[in-house]
């Protein structure tokens, strides 16, 4: 059973307790086989079971549904891919239209799911700190508006936010509690077939026409394996210069009334991001809490080794966050930081994620590489390689992030020090634009 530690995240606090299902404890096969518990891999298991009902499929989870980042992330439900901002009317409004099925997979979904995951579609924020990129986004937004892509604009007073200048309004992108989305939904993936083994970290990918997956219990042997580990994707030995596993730490108030939330000046969106380099945002929680990460570089960190483990939080990385927090929201003196977490992104180097098909036998499916914008595009993922599955390609190849080339990412200790360098130097995230 989960039970409370220092890393739980707030979402896992709105949970009923959970009973993981056992470990994979002998030898089996499968027609697709999906590493990871999280938004990708249940979206692919769902997305394939409805295209072929007859196949086996199995997922493997190394610890429970929603252990990473779809239980630790900022809760938002976006449009975009990070890294975009298509200056054409026809690239925007195709960009927009596929990760606006992203949304759409999360909430028929969240209807679907047996706990209830807080799923609302009121808009997000992108919040502008200065005057002038506050101007810059108001005649973005009539740009698009004029393309037929939704965007309303907000005066700073508007914004409840001290300091703000101004936000730009997305009011078809949402907020969901993701951790409970993917374990209520595991009952019903259960119903309709599909193998889940949790406890069953995948230690080692033998590649081949057939695919084989050891773990400590035993061996999965599929003709065709989807990698939906995303951060944790290098340590089975792919996509190790692609991506960059960077631990964000994020931050949480106990529950807050209504009355307070009314004090704060918070309107009816329930996420926001800033413009920022290293990016500030937070999002109102199901159960009231507000959650909070980024704003500075305390708020992430790159460990030698691209180790996505967890181990122990640092009190100024989440001292720097609380002030960022107080600072936009100066109405949260005195109320306390119940909760902190940590867990890891997968960064590329120009933020635009990648989903197709690689492998000798073109039988390893992958979507990573998110960059913290993974919510609405994990949920896509498993449609996008349901089709690559089904050699149905046609509807992705002109979007970016399909069979997307990552950017080259220098080893350690290189990346390390680059890393370190470049962040203290300029106080941004490193990346190629």
């Amino acid at each position: 059973m989960d039970t409370l530690d220092d890393n739980r995240s707030a979402w896992l606090s709105e949970l009923p307790p959970y009973e993981r299902l056992p470990p994979l404890g002998r030898d089996e096969t499968a027609d697709v086989a999906i590493i990871g518990g999280g938004l990708t891999g249940v979206s692919t298991a769902w997305h394939l079971q409805e295209r072929f009902p007859n196949k086996r499929i199995v997922l493997l989870e190394a610890r429970a549904l929603a252990n990473g980042a779809s239980g630790r992330n900022g809760g938002q439900v976006l449009n975009g891919v990070a890294g975009l901002a298509p200056d054409e009317p026809e690239a925007a409004r195709s960009l927009y239209a596929a990760t606006r099925q992203g949304i759409d997979i999360i909430e028929h979904l969240a209807a679907q799911s047996t706990l209830d995951a807080g799923f609302v579609r009121s808009g997000c924020l992108e919040v502008y700190t200065t005057a002038r990129s506050a101007e810059a986004a108001q005649a973005r937004g009539e740009r698009w508006r004029s393309w037929g892509i939704a965007s309303d604009w907000l005066p700073g007073a508007a914004v409840g936010m001290h300091g703000a200048h101004g936000a730009s309004l997305d009011p078809t992108a949402g907020r969901a509690n993701t951790a409970a989305l993917l374990r209520g939904l595991r009952p019903l993936l259960l119903a309709r077939g599909i193998g889940i083994y949790e406890q069953t970290p995948v230690q080692r990918l033998r590649e081949g026409a057939t695919v084989v997956l050891e773990t400590p219990g035993g061996t999965m042997r599929a003709p065709a394996v989807v990698l939906a580990t995303n951060a944790y994707t290098p340590q089975l030995g792919w996509f190790r210069n692609g991506i960059l596993p960077l631990h964000s730490h994020i931050v949480a108030t106990g529950p807050l009334s209504a009355a307070r939330w009314r004090g704060l000046g918070w309107g009816t969106p329930d996420g926001f991001s800033d413009d920022l380099d290293r990016i500030a945002y937070g999002c109102r929680t199901p159960g009231g809490r507000l959650i909070f990460g980024g704003g500075s570089n305390a708020a992430y960190h790159y460990r030698y080794g691209g180790s996505p483990v967890v181990q122990g939080r640092a009190q100024g990385r989440v001292d720097a966050i609380e002030r960022r927090l107080r600072g936009y929201f100066p109405g949260l003196a005195g109320e306390p930081i119940a909760q902190r977490w940590s867990g890891p992104l997968a960064i590329t180097l120009d933020r635009v994620c990648s989903m197709g098909v690689t492998g000798a036998y073109r039988n390893v499916y992958y979507a990573l590489g998110y960059s913290g914008h993974g919510v609405a595009l994990a949920a896509l993922a498993g449609r996008v390689l349901t089709d690559c599955y089904a050699g149905v390609h046609e509807p992705w190849r002109a979007l970016p992030f399909y069979q997307r080339r990552l950017a080259w990412i220098p080893p350690d200790p290189l990346r390390w020090l680059g890393y370190q360098l470049y962040t203290r130097l300029t106080g941004r995230t490193p990346r190629r634009h």
